[in-house]
């Protein structure tokens, strides 16, 4: 079974994020779950959401403690967070950085894969420059990483599940794929 947790502040999608994603799974034949997890319910405040994926029907329910995947919606939170906390090892972790992996200091057995998702979504219009929407251009870029999660099918989910901006959410999308730049952290 896959785990997935996306790490955002309240407001950034984070949550449309996970039912996006599991859409796109679902489209691919597996079983998912997605599902939020907040204290306070603010604006700004830390959310994760999650994804389970699966071949066969998923049983387990709560909180996914051991992800093989994290997304990091904004890089803020490197400074609040542990972002890496129940990150398994030899998983993937995906940060919205202007930074090449190489050059972020995290320690750990982990891939390390940064896009600079906030550009693209302004490039694209998608949210402010003060709360830029990061959420598809960060699943574009994971459709890149990931050999079980095909392009068509999270630009089909977004299509599906986004009420606004579709087309410029999937073009940001497609950018991000090419965008995205990976990396190992080894310390």
């Amino acid at each position: 079974m896959l785990g997935i947790r996306l790490d955002g502040r309240g407001g950034q999608g984070a949550v449309s994020a996970s039912k996006i994603l599991a859409q796109a799974y679902y489209l691919q034949g597996f079983s998912v779950q997605s599902f939020p997890s907040f204290g306070m319910e603010r604006r700004g405040a830390p959310v994760s959401a999650f994804v389970r994926v699966d071949e066969r029907p998923i049983l387990r329910r709560g909180r996914i403690e051991k992800s093989d995947v994290v997304i990091v919606l904004d890089p803020a939170l490197l400074l609040i967070i542990d972002v890496t906390e129940g990150l398994t090892p030899k998983g993937l972790l995906l940060l919205n950085h202007t930074r090449h992996p190489g050059e972020i200091d995290l320690k750990g057995d982990f891939q390390l894969a940064t896009v600079d998702a906030t550009k693209l979504a302004l490039a694209h219009g998608l949210g402010s420059s003060s709360s830029p929407m990061v959420n598809t251009v960060l699943l574009g870029a994971l459709a890149r990483l990931r050999d079980d999660l095909n392009l068509d099918n999270v630009l089909a989910a977004i299509g599906q599940n986004m009420p606004v901006k579709v087309e410029a959410n999937m073009a940001a999308a497609r950018q991000a794929f090419d965008a995205v730049e990976r990396g190992w952290v080894m310390r």
